[in-house]
């Protein structure tokens, strides 16, 4: 099937209020544009200079959003245009995207990325770390940037039941954080959760935003880099 068929495809899958992150990496202009001519506005790119590449061919009214791990000596390369930033894992890192958001005028929305998986290799704050955060004062001095959500990655296993416990704590710790933080800001409403494998559990746990990419665009060539 082409590009478009399978976003059509995924699309029709999602709950209303779900909006789909096309994961595009490693995956070439060609097949973005398809899925731009099929309607789709939003992609997700894990590596910053090959998302700044493909923003400066495509279509401007795209929504990037950055899902990989973030270098705080990356973000001056995406401030100017990046959408959302899902994967916000440290207060120096907060504080990076704050400082060079304001350099470009602009107030760059972000999502607390948590760390529920039981793997070590993931990134993110723990539940305490992040309440820690916030109950601190330096996030609210910040003007370039806007928390508007959590992301977290369910540890990759077959096991349904774990990943569904996994999600369900990321959607506990959201309200908490939604009522203790920002009870009186309608932009805080994202949850970031769900991949190919995952995203129908993620959906019954109240994830707002799915990050999907094999199931529209089929594998990656990793030993390849991507072409602009």
């Amino acid at each position: 099937m082409s590009v478009a068929e399978n976003l059509n495809c995924v699309k029709a899958t999602l709950k209303e209020g779900v909006e789909l992150v096309a994961v595009s990496k490693y995956h070439p202009v060609e097949e973005l544009q398809e899925a731009y001519d099929a309607g789709q506005r939003t992609f997700g790119e894990s590596h910053v200079q090959e998302m700044v590449a493909k923003h400066e061919v495509l279509p401007q009214d795209i929504r990037w959003h950055f899902i990989g791990h973030l270098q705080t000596n990356k973000v001056k390369y995406m401030a100017s245009f990046v959408s959302l930033i899902h994967s916000v894992d440290s207060l120096k890192l907060m504080k990076e995207i704050d400082k060079q958001a304001r350099k470009v005028g602009r107030r760059i929305d972000v999502l607390l990325q948590l760390h529920v998986a039981k793997e070590e290799t993931k990134f993110g704050f723990s539940p305490d770390e992040v309440l820690a955060m916030l109950d601190g004062e330096e996030w609210r001095a910040m003007q370039g940037i806007r928390i508007v959500g959590l992301m977290a990655m369910a540890t990759n296993t077959d096991d349904e039941g774990q990943i569904a416990s996994e999600f369900g704590a990321v959607k506990g710790l959201f309200d908490v954080v939604k009522s203790r933080f920002f009870a009186e800001e309608p932009s805080f409403k994202e949850i970031s959760m769900g991949m190919s494998g995952d995203y129908m559990v993620a959906q019954e746990h109240g994830s707002t935003l799915v990050r999907i990419g094999s199931m529209i665009f089929g594998d990656r060539d990793y030993g390849k880099p991507f072409a602009v």
